[in-house]
């Protein structure tokens, strides 16, 4: 792979591969590539749904957050990422799980900002853990040299690349090892958060302030995925997140219901009901100490 081109294209393998490692992109219409494949479009930026106890939850994408803290106006700040370069402090399957999933997060970050030279180093992380979790074997010859092949083209990357997470979940499934998936997705989300709360510091809005304050149920969703793997190294990980949860709960929500309106023109149906979310400095300061000391745990491993 050619290492000028690497960098030319960083921000879109580095938006891939962020959704890649911690999400499947769903599936939707084709499009045609170079190549003549067709091939399904994704999008990096959706929430994921899982399935807990046979109940669909909604997990947000580090990109949204990512996303919405540079569509913030708030200025790319490498200090609040956990270093790639520790990627080799992580030597058990637990803590290199996690990290997978906060070293997602952070690549989908550095790439919303346009930092190349930041992003290489994220996607060397990434391969290093990947490699040493087992995933990377998941990642045949075939797909890559279609990653390749279309290195130039920005929508058939995103495309390929998550169909190498696909590849990559499957192989997790197939090896009875979605206790991997999970963590991944938990340092995800973790990391997120961390960017929501690091990023009303430097600018209290109150889309941040709500995103930061309707993480409740995925928290819920969160704790509920773990203990259904019964990890013994998840114990202390879980009741951190249980105590998080705790804080969360004191925050108060209240929804109304409006009916739906449907435009029979379009075929498009609005949503009107509304959720009030009312969440105190106290409350954001509290969460942000669990958060910070929680990811501290992660990112430090004695």
């Amino acid at each position: 792979m050619n290492i000028k081109n690497l960098k030319s294209n960083a921000k879109v393998i580095a938006l891939g591969l962020a959704c890649a490692l911690l999400y499947s992109c769903g599936e939707s219409k084709t499009t045609e590539t170079e190549t003549g494949d067709d091939l399904p479009d994704t999008d990096t930026v959706k929430a994921v749904a899982i399935n807990v106890g046979g109940k669909l939850f909604s997990i947000p994408s580090p990109i949204q957050t990512a996303l919405l803290v540079q569509k913030s106006g708030i200025n790319y700040d490498k200090s609040i990422l956990n270093p790639g370069n520790k990627n080799g402090e992580y030597t058990s399957d637990f803590s290199r799980a996690l990290n997978l999933g906060i070293y997602g997060a952070d690549l989908g970050y550095v790439s919303m900002y346009n930092q190349t030279q930041d992003a290489l180093g994220y996607l060397t992380a990434l391969k290093s853990l990947a490699d040493k979790l087992g995933v990377s074997s998941a990642f045949d010859q075939t797909t890559m040299k279609r990653i390749n092949d279309n290195i130039s083209n920005k929508d058939s990357m995103l495309v390929l690349v998550g169909l190498a997470y696909r590849a990559s979940d499957a192989y997790l499934k197939t090896n009875k090892r979605t206790e991997i998936s999970s963590l991944i997705l938990t340092g995800g989300w973790i990391e997120s958060l961390n960017f929501s709360l690091n990023a009303y510091k430097a600018k209290a809005t109150d889309e941040i302030k709500y995103r930061i304050a309707e993480q409740k149920q995925a928290l819920t969703s969160i704790i509920d995925l773990l203990k259904s793997h019964e990890l013994a190294e998840a114990a202390d990980l879980i009741k951190d997140l249980e105590d998080l949860a705790k804080v969360y709960e004191t925050i108060t929500t209240k929804y109304t219901f409006v009916e739906p309106t449907t435009d029979e023109t379009k075929k498009v149906t609005y949503i009107n009901s509304t959720t009030e979310i009312t969440v105190t400095p106290e409350q954001l300061n509290e969460i942000g100490a669990k958060v910070t000391a929680l990811r501290n745990k992660i990112i430090n491993v004695k």
